[in-house]
């Protein structure tokens, strides 16, 4: 930890319903990929902690899972990371989607802010979407009824707009008391977790909707080669033979699209020439299997 007294820090929680951007904005703000996008619903499952620190501002983010209403174990551990997150903040960034009504979930997340008397900066996203300005005024207003923001900033993930204003307003919640990670420092996920998550979301981006929610990421290995190749082998599991199937595809050629473009990602990512191997097996129902979601990597803390 920095322990330069001037320095300023603020832990900030994104947090909204499934598919708002709320990953998009923490990339954006970031300036580089540690959460997976995709256009599918919940696709984050553990709490993303990104990095941002420059000069004496370190803001340190956990991206959640969207709020939903859970059908299974790990829908349940979903919803408690949120709330564990809210908690244990110094501040809540509420992402919701231009054009559209406070719904039950922003409902629910306002009503935890009151109860904390937490700290709130409401991002309207998808701007770049909106017909008419007038739709944004109205639901600007609609919000700001609802609870008493430090800001409320309308912002555009997909293309940058609003995004300096919004860093702004985040910045204004640091408070003195210096830095708790090297200026360096981008995310606290361990790298197997990053390079999963990266193969997960190629998954959510190629295969049909039925599928991607049933499939986890193991990674079995990783070593780096004297040449400096990354040697990666990873495990796909999904809870069906025709989810593994599809998954493989004709002559492996699905499997070979989203190992290709996971491995493109990855060398981004580290810099380096990657070797990534991937296989598919099944475990069925192991979203509601514990033990199995333990072996996963999702913390133990969030299950009943």
């Amino acid at each position: 930890m920095n322990q330069n007294v001037n320095d300023k820090t603020a832990f900030i929680a994104i947090v909204g319903r499934p598919n708002v951007g709320k990953s998009s904005i923490l990339n954006r703000l970031l300036g580089q990929k540690i959460a997976i996008v995709s256009s599918k619903p919940q696709t984050t499952r553990n709490r993303i902690t990104g990095v941002l620190t420059e000069g004496e501002y370190q803001l340190v983010f956990f991206d959640t899972p969207g709020m939903h209403k859970p059908k299974n174990t790990l829908g349940k551990y979903m919803v408690r990371s949120v709330n564990e997150s809210v908690g244990g903040v110094d501040c809540c960034l509420l992402v919701v989607e231009a054009d559209r009504e406070p719904g039950q979930t922003e409902l629910d997340l306002i009503d935890k802010f009151k109860a904390l008397g937490m700290p709130a900066i409401l991002a309207i996203n998808k701007i770049d979407t909106l017909r008419e300005k007038e739709a944004l005024m109205k639901q600007i207003l609609a919000y700001s009824a609802l609870y008493d923001f430090e800001a409320v900033v309308p912002v555009s993930a997909q293309d940058g707009n609003g995004m300096n204003e919004l860093l702004d307003e985040l910045k204004a919640q640091a408070g003195e008391g210096g830095h708790f990670f090297d200026e360096d420092t981008l995310t606290d996920q361990p790298e197997r977790v990053i390079v999963a998550e990266l193969i997960r979301e190629k998954i959510l981006r190629l295969c049909d909707k039925e599928i991607p929610h049933g499939t986890a990421v193991l990674i079995e290995r990783m070593k780096t080669r004297d040449n400096g190749v990354l040697d990666i082998e990873a495990t796909i599991y999904c809870e069906r033979e025709t989810h593994k199937r599809i998954i493989i595809g004709k002559n492996g050629a699905m499997l070979k699209k989203i190992s290709t473009y996971a491995r493109q990602d990855i060398e981004r990512f580290f810099d380096c020439k990657v070797f990534l191997q991937t296989w598919v097996k099944v475990k069925e129902e192991w979203r509601n299997r514990a033990q199995l979601m333990r072996n996963f990597g999702y913390d133990e803390r969030n299950f009943d």
